[in-house]
């Protein structure tokens, strides 16, 4: 009955994307904890990118929804329906009394915030925080992405710990910061060529 289940999650994850209909059944189904309006909106932008992202096996969803202590960055694989989850801060300009909630998104520069939307993954790179990622923003939302300097890499500031006895993780200035434990995993899925979808559903 379970691997039934799974069968039939990862059929229809992929289904989603190879019919350009991103839509559950149900509304209140979800995928390993991501919100069911979360991924109808990434799976939507997969399908409106497609021309911008060439490889499609594996998609990065941060809901910054949920508070910073969260694991709320989930690697969706959309062939077999797996997910791994993990910590991401947002920016402090998204969040200016540090509350551990993303309070707004902006995309203007030198706002230090987050910004939502569809972002392809680029050039691997190593820079002052080790091993990164560029971005490219793919939205009107996020359009300043590569302007802003905003990528993909890790900072002491996240981590398990932080999260455990502050009860919200450090911020950053827009980037999308990961622990020193899952940067690793996320510069090997996605790699170049992917895409991240950022939003916050109420």
């Amino acid at each position: 009955m379970l691997r039934s289940r799974r069968n039939l999650l990862a059929s229809t994850v992929s289904g989603l994307v190879l019919s350009a209909a991103p839509a559950f059944a149900s509304p209140d189904k979800t995928v390993r904890g991501i919100s069911s309006a979360l991924l109808r909106k990434a799976l939507g932008a997969l399908n409106r990118h497609h021309g911008n992202i060439a490889q499609r096996d594996v998609i990065g969803i941060a809901d910054f929804a949920l508070a910073s202590r969260a694991p709320r960055f989930y690697l969706l694989d959309l062939g077999s329906g797996k997910v791994s989850s993990h910590l991401v801060a947002h920016g402090h300009g998204s969040d200016p009394m540090h509350t551990g909630w993303l309070q707004r998104f902006s995309n203007a520069p030198s706002s230090h915030a987050t910004s939502a939307g569809a972002y392809r993954t680029d050039a691997l790179y190593s820079g002052e925080h080790g091993p990164s990622i560029r971005l490219s923003g793919l939205d009107e939302s996020n359009s300043n992405a590569r302007a802003r300097a905003i990528v993909v890499h890790s900072a002491w500031y996240v981590s398990d710990d932080i999260a455990h006895s502050s009860g919200m993780l450090g911020r950053s200035d827009g980037c999308f910061v990961f622990s020193d434990m899952s940067i690793r995993e996320i510069l090997t899925r996605l790699g170049p060529a992917r895409m991240i979808y950022a939003d916050r559903i109420a």
